[in-house]
């Protein structure tokens, strides 16, 4: 009998691996038999990872890495397939923020520093880009390939204070969108892009921007609880099932779409 979701043995490379909610991903997917390559710059948060996989049973491989930078990801793909033989699915977990791209309460659109939106700009979309390249050149070896993107709720619709991480975040998903057809068309049915929409979720990144010290939420917090029906933040485990259907077989004939898991947030007004 054929399983749609069966991911055992699948060979899944994620950059930004070790982030709350990429290790979430790395040790769900390894659990369920996938072979799990993690990139990312931090290889002491890396190593630890690896370790609990290997202790829980699985499979996987820690390789440091810079996601704008070619070479090094060259250099990353080519050990994975030295390793595993192959890439089935490359998700592009990395992305980032910081304060000069941002607009607080007190500040204005000049207050934007434009080397800070640069940066955030070649984190989150080249951060994407170039490693989409890379890895892709290797599933067309193979001629099949299936790459998930992380997109943003702020890539849906224009939020308060992210200015460059939205604008980011929105290329990224019309980068996804092209690219489903670019792939499909040239190289065909076997080549499958997607994107996952996390809503909110309380991260190393954001945790001090939508909570307070003492655990309770911020202004911008309770804004937004106040605007997801399901009067709460996400869990790292809420991404869980619909990343394993994107990752599967259950998923083959989907591709250029958002998946967006985010308890309501987009579709809420007033």
């Amino acid at each position: 009998m054929y399983e749609l979701f069966n991911i055992k043995n699948r060979i899944i490379a994620i950059t930004g691996g070790t982030g709350v909610l990429g290790a979430s991903m790395v040790e769900y997917l390894a659990a369920h038999g996938a072979k799990v390559a993690v990139l990312a710059r931090n290889k002491e948060k890396g190593d630890k990872l690896i370790h609990r996989v290997i202790a829980d049973g699985g499979d996987a491989v820690f390789l440091q890495t810079d996601v704008t930078d070619e070479k090094i990801l060259e250099h990353n793909a080519q050990d994975i397939v030295n390793r595993y033989g192959k890439v089935d699915v490359l998700i592009n977990g990395a992305g980032g923020n910081m304060p000069g791209a941002t607009i607080g309460p007190g500040s204005t659109i000049f207050d934007l520093k434009s080397d800070d939106f640069r940066k955030v700009v070649d984190l989150n979309l080249m951060g994407t880009v170039i490693p989409t390249l890379v890895f892709a050149k290797h599933m067309v070896k193979e001629k099949k390939g299936n790459i998930v993107n992380i997109s943003s709720a702020s890539a849906l619709r224009p939020l308060t204070r992210v200015a460059g991480y939205g604008a980011a975040k929105a290329a990224v998903t019309n980068f996804t969108k092209y690219l489903a057809g670019e792939l499909a068309i040239k190289f065909g049915e076997d080549f499958r892009v997607n994107a996952l929409c996390p809503g909110f979720f309380i991260t190393e990144q954001n945790r001090a921007l939508l909570t307070n010290s003492d655990g309770s939420y911020s202004d911008r917090g309770n804004t937004i609880i106040a605007h997801t029906p399901f009067r709460r933040f996400g869990l790292p485990e809420d991404l869980l099932g619909t990343l394993h259907y994107l990752v599967s077989d259950a998923s083959r004939f989907v591709t250029g779409t958002v998946a967006i898991v985010d308890g309501g947030f987009d579709s809420f007004s007033i």
